[in-house]
């Protein structure tokens, strides 16, 4: 029997792109093949991901299989938040208000400006020289 995704979401953040898969289960979040405590090196970034099940107390009730690219470490944890509590959402309509209280509904939108031509980063000009 094949297993069946409960829900599925999509969570972004910098140029971080998390799909996150909900299956009923017994709590254990895999991230790109590996445990979310070997994939993500730091205890907060390992709890960032967890934030949207203890909030909604789904801790464990289910699996979730996350696939994420690009970006750095932080930012793909941070995705991985957006996408489980969107994927929560579809589950538990309920859950909303202390998703969205949490702040974990909204998409980050801060990205890194981008480099101008003729310039030597974002902001930073050449040095002026006079003569």
């Amino acid at each position: 029997m094949a297993v069946k995704n409960i829900a599925i979401g999509t969570g972004r953040r910098k140029t971080s792109v998390a799909r996150v898969f909900v299956r009923e289960g017994s709590g254990k979040i895999v991230v790109n093949g590996k445990d979310v405590a070997e994939y993500f090196p730091t205890e907060v970034m390992v709890r960032t991901v967890h934030q949207p099940l203890l909030v909604t107390s789904y801790e464990n009730k289910y699996d979730i299989l996350i696939t994420v690219v690009g970006g750095g470490l932080k930012g793909q944890a941070a995705a991985c938040l957006h996408g489980i509590s969107r994927a929560l959402l579809q589950i538990d309509p309920d859950a909303r208000a202390s998703l969205k209280a949490n702040g974990f509904l909204t998409r980050d939108n801060r990205m890194v400006e981008r480099k101008k031509y003729g310039q030597k980063g974002a902001r930073r000009r050449f040095q002026f020289s006079k003569r």
